[in-house]
């Protein structure tokens, strides 16, 4: 449709009281249409006549409330314009107001979007703060700069505490790799007696080192998001500074509260100080031990009676627990497993 006669059309199904397209439009007797609501509210608001009868707004002819009617062809030639598009030869006019093809000259602090002087008079607009667009392109740009500098602070934090826990990461394997040496270096004299126990160590390390990793990575990935939220949204204030002033201040307030939202948060970090250590077991101790078990059952073996034997193996199967509980941790080998190696001597 061409964008004179459209406009056009749209004047005409235009309330003269809101000056907004018609909404619900009524049809006074006189002839004239307009929004339900307006027509309702000046009926309330206006000076009734000497007759007791309200006056239509336009033409002032006398009207009963009561006679009024619904005008179902405007308001189907409303929608139908609702709707209507510009041809693409008439895109280039997008600068004028949808709804009273005037200029967007204005812009209105609190919708934080262009209007033309007919909005600015309008019931939407009343008593909100509209200035030209060029009164107000300066404030917004050290607005938006000033955004984009909080934003850049953040991103340049994170992108610290994204190396840091990469730095945290390795430190852990390299603790957590020591800590393997060492477990392996104990048991290797120790191989017949504790194997199993050893892996039992190793799983345990490796599963602690798994955890924390995984939560480290956690972290890190959650760091990695933080910063492609940061990434897009000073794209997008990168994107206004740099554009026309109608892209800059286009849905501003949008872009405004988004980057006064964000927050960088922390990633949580594992302490080493409140972690289980593994304790080096005194092998001397172990060996001491060892030689005091094996004398007794030498001694044992053969010279005393069977019930003495029996005695002294539940009396050295409790020393050597007890020895075992001051050496390793008293999980590490059960009264089971030493009742078994005292079968064996």
């Amino acid at each position: 449709m061409d964008s004179g006669i459209l406009l056009k059309l749209k004047e005409e199904m235009t309330c003269p009281i809101c000056l907004e397209l018609l909404t619900e439009p009524l049809s006074l007797c006189c002839g004239h249409t307009f929004c339900q609501a307006c027509i309702t509210a000046n009926y309330k608001e206006s000076m009734v006549s000497e007759k007791g009868q309200n006056s239509c707004p336009m033409c002032r002819s006398s009207y009963q409330p009561g006679i009024l009617k619904p005008n179902w062809h405007m308001a189907n030639i409303v929608k139908t314009l609702r709707e209507a598009k510009l041809s693409p030869d008439e895109e280039q006019k997008r600068d004028l107001c949808e709804r009273h093809g005037e200029k967007l000259l204005l812009f209105c602090k609190e919708d934080g979007k262009f209007i033309c002087w007919l909005c600015e008079r309008s019931q939407e607009h009343r008593g909100h703060h509209t200035f030209l667009m060029e009164e107000v392109a300066q404030e917004y740009k050290e607005k938006l700069q000033a955004a984009l500098d909080r934003l850049r602070a953040k991103q340049q934090k994170a992108e610290k505490l994204e190396a840091d826990i990469k730095e945290e990461g390795t430190s852990w394997k390299n603790l957590i790799e020591n800590e393997r040496q060492i477990v392996q270096d104990c048991f290797k004299n120790l191989r017949g007696i504790l194997d199993s126990e050893e892996q039992k160590e190793l799983q345990k390390l490796a599963k602690e080192e798994a955890d924390i990793l995984h939560d480290l990575e956690q972290s890190e990935s959650e760091l990695v998001q933080q910063s492609l939220v940061l990434r897009d949204l000073m794209s997008e204030l990168e994107y206004r500074l740099q554009g026309s002033t109608v892209k800059m201040l286009q849905d501003v307030n949008g872009i405004m509260e988004r980057s006064k939202t964000f927050t960088l948060k922390k990633p949580k970090t594992v302490s080493k100080e409140q972690r289980r250590v593994f304790q080096v077991p005194d092998l001397n101790e172990m060996l001491q031990a060892f030689n005091e078990l094996t004398d007794v059952r030498r001694y044992w073996g053969k010279e005393k009676p069977q019930y003495h034997k029996a005695h002294v193996l539940i009396f050295f199967q409790n020393f050597v627990f007890s020895l075992m509980s001051l050496i390793f941790r008293p999980t590490i080998l059960s009264q089971h497993h030493i009742h078994i190696m005292l079968q064996q001597c």
